[in-house]
């Protein structure tokens, strides 16, 4: 019969709280020796398996307990890295816009000049064109009117 040694170590107890009592000896019992010395015989018996084992479970509670520690730190520390990876990754977010805003800006303000210095060049271009324009009909009407006046001189002398 194999009990446990809980088991058996209660029934220890219960043989001395049931056993007899020695007349004029309050604090003595009569037990059954042979039985009380079997229980504990199971009880040594047992007691190096039970305490190893104690020790096995012992021992991988402490080794479960450590890999449990280290995969943890390993997860905080994976954890701060990422961290750290998103925050420069947002820095650098940052910068880019920032840098982007300016760049647009200053885009910006060169199209405004160039828009300026075209229209500007463009305004001159046919400011020119129309003195040209205007120049050439001026000499196209005192051509004519010369044209005109030597008509009307021929014409005259051709009557006369």
């Amino acid at each position: 019969m194999e009990n446990s040694i809980l088991d058996m170590l209660e029934m220890l107890y219960t043989m001395v709280s049931e056993a007899w009592g020695v007349p004029l000896g309050n604090d003595k019992c009569i037990i059954e020796r042979d039985k009380f010395m079997n229980i504990l015989d199971e009880i040594k018996a047992q007691l190096p398996v039970e305490v190893a084992e104690a020790k096995r479970l012992v021992t991988a509670r402490d080794e479960f307990i450590g890999s449990a520690k280290r995969e943890a730190e390993s997860i905080r520390k994976s954890a701060e890295e990422r961290a750290k990876e998103l925050t420069d990754e947002q820095e650098i977010v940052k910068a880019a816009a920032l840098r982007s805003n300016e760049l647009i800006a200053n885009a910006e303000g060169r199209t405004r000049e160039l828009y300026r210095v075209a229209n500007g060049y463009v305004d001159d271009a046919l400011r020119r064109t129309e003195e040209a324009i205007t120049a050439a009909l001026s000499e196209v009407r005192n051509s004519r009117n010369e044209f005109r006046s030597a008509a009307v001189s021929a014409q005259r002398n051709s009557i006369d």
